[in-house]
């Protein structure tokens, strides 16, 4: 496998639980083991402006933001993180590996917690204007996911707290945007084992690097 000329930017979505971080590890040690230069971050974060506002989002009371606010705290972050991070690696001919983007922001915010996907993708639009070039979603069973998540027993639990309800209108939602944007999207089912999944997922990423 020879180096990339151009960067590639690859983000993983999906329900809470659904493995995508670990996904994304994995096809992150297996790029760079191929000779690729890879870049693995995350959303909210990857910056530390953006880390900042990570704590400020994820942990806490569920009801300690309004959706709206939500909106802006992750726009921030995302801008934050494009700047200083994401674009730089693009430039560079790096693989951008992102544990979420813009997607989760469509759907946590946009949809499952309020009817503000335009208000989401207007924002997206002035302040980011920029959508990965491939898009794994893991797709993961809502009670299975739920359970995976609150066994983490970690202090970023906030949205987990909202309950199983919550994540089946997730899962519905992101299956939704893979309809709707089927040229970068990649569902791939998630509800197996890990290496099985992981196959999947470089084959996806690997037919696009090519």
């Amino acid at each position: 496998m020879t180096e990339t000329t151009h960067g590639l930017f690859v983000s993983f979505e999906g329900i809470d639980g659904s493995g995508k971080s670990t996904q994304a590890r994995r096809l992150g040690a297996a790029l760079e083991a191929a000779g690729r230069d890879v870049v693995l971050t995350r959303e909210p974060g990857g910056s530390p402006g953006a880390e900042e506002i990570r704590r400020l989002v994820l942990e806490g009371d569920p009801d300690r933001w309004s959706a709206e606010t939500e909106i802006l705290l992750f726009t921030a972050a995302r801008r934050d993180h494009l700047e200083r991070t994401i674009a730089p690696a693009l430039a560079a001919g790096k693989v951008v590996v992102c544990d979420r983007f813009a997607d989760s922001t469509r759907v946590y915010q946009g949809v499952s917690r309020g009817d503000l996907r335009g208000r989401v993708d207007r924002l997206h639009a002035e302040m980011i204007g920029r959508e990965p070039d491939l898009t794994i979603l893991i797709d993961m069973d809502p009670g299975q996911g739920l359970s995976r998540a609150l066994g983490r027993q970690g202090t970023e639990e906030r949205f987990e707290s909202f309950g199983e309800g919550l994540q089946h209108k997730m899962r519905d939602a992101f299956l939704a945007l893979a309809r709707e944007f089927p040229a970068r999207f990649r569902v791939i089912d998630g509800n197996r084992d890990i290496d099985a999944v992981a196959t999947d997922v470089l084959a996806a990423v690997e037919t696009e690097l090519a």
